[in-house]
């Protein structure tokens, strides 16, 4: 096997999965999540998915396709869901103890389909550890794993984890990513964010990006209308991603990592990140959980209605 770009621990594992093989050209690339080593390698069709621990070179398979070989895909086991949020602490400071404003669901069914699910932040949920409260109030308790069972306990999806970042960190992911391209319909001029639009195709950088998913007071829609701006924005991701190729994907991981608090392992975002490759635009909805919007408390909260709850049992088999 001629492997580029990769290591000698790399070419031993990859040398015993093409056992009997020959003629095998490889091209890796590499990142690194958290404390993790990721590798993507490419030979023809075929994706090997690795992970090894820091500073060494000791990979392990952890998930691909190889047509070449007649193996299956093992991209997880589906369905699957993942958490994106977005914390609403100010930059340089810390995210314990603030708010998840940006909460979307992502998941995909295995089988080309998949779907974004928005909340609106003053949803009002059972909390973790008891009582009731607004959605985002869970980060501020106990951190990302109070911020997913809420979530769980909403939506009854079986989500894996999540991925959360700040102002900050936000604006850094998506400045050294070379920003975001985007398609905006209609022109915003919003008062508070001081977010300047115009409609149509452009490229957003950190700041655009952060101002157009915090952006509500522009909107008719208010707090549903930026949800769902956010879930925009996270499709733009997934098709620049996608249009980049599989093999960048240890360099966006990397950017991610470096700016986010998460709890999934590098094998995790790996397989989930490649098995997005697999889906069929088409076939890949967005929803937002709305709903009435009275007075508990003396807070104004958001009770999903019939049609939001409708999407979330659709979802729970990973598409929309």
């Amino acid at each position: 096997m001629i492997l580029i770009g990769g290591d000698a621990g790399m070419h031993a594992v990859l040398t015993t999965l093409y056992a009997g093989a020959s003629g095998i050209t490889a091209t890796a690339t590499t990142g690194v999540w958290e404390k993790e080593r990721t590798a993507v390698v490419v030979a023809g069709e075929d994706l090997t998915l690795l992970t090894a621990p820091a500073s060494t070179t000791t990979w392990k398979v952890v998930g691909g396709w190889w047509p070449s070989l007649k193996k299956p895909a093992a991209l997880g086991r589906y369905p699957r869901f993942v958490v994106a949020l977005g914390i609403d602490a100010r930059p340089n400071k810390s995210l314990k103890g603030a708010r998840a404003d940006t909460l979307q669901i992502a998941g995909m069914d295995g089988k080309g389909g998949g779907g974004i699910l928005g909340v609106a932040r003053d949803t009002w949920v059972a909390l973790p550890g008891g009582g009731k409260g607004k959605i985002n109030s869970a980060w501020s308790r106990a951190g990302g794993p109070a911020q997913v069972q809420a979530l769980k306990s909403l939506t009854r999806l079986p989500i894996e984890g999540y991925v959360a970042t700040g102002f900050s960190g936000f604006r850094g992911i998506v400045n050294e990513w070379g920003g975001i391209p985007i398609s905006i319909p209609k022109a915003i001029r919003g008062s508070a964010s001081g977010v300047r639009l115009k409609a149509g195709s452009q490229v957003l950088n950190g700041t655009s990006a952060l101002a157009y998913a915090r952006e509500r007071k522009a909107l008719a829609d208010g707090d549903f209308g930026r949800s769902r701006h956010q879930g925009d924005l996270m499709l733009a991701i997934a098709i620049k991603a996608k249009l980049a190729g599989v093999g960048s994907i240890p360099k966006a991981l990397t950017i991610v990592s470096k700016y986010s608090e998460t709890n999934l392992t590098a094998a995790q975002v790996l397989t989930f990140a490649a098995a997005t490759y697999r889906l069929s635009p088409r076939a890949v909805g967005h929803a937002v959980v709305k709903g009435a919007t009275p007075t508990i408390a003396g807070q104004s909260v958001v009770i999903p209605d019939a049609k939001s709850k409708a999407a979330m049992l659709a979802f729970r088999d990973g598409r929309l």
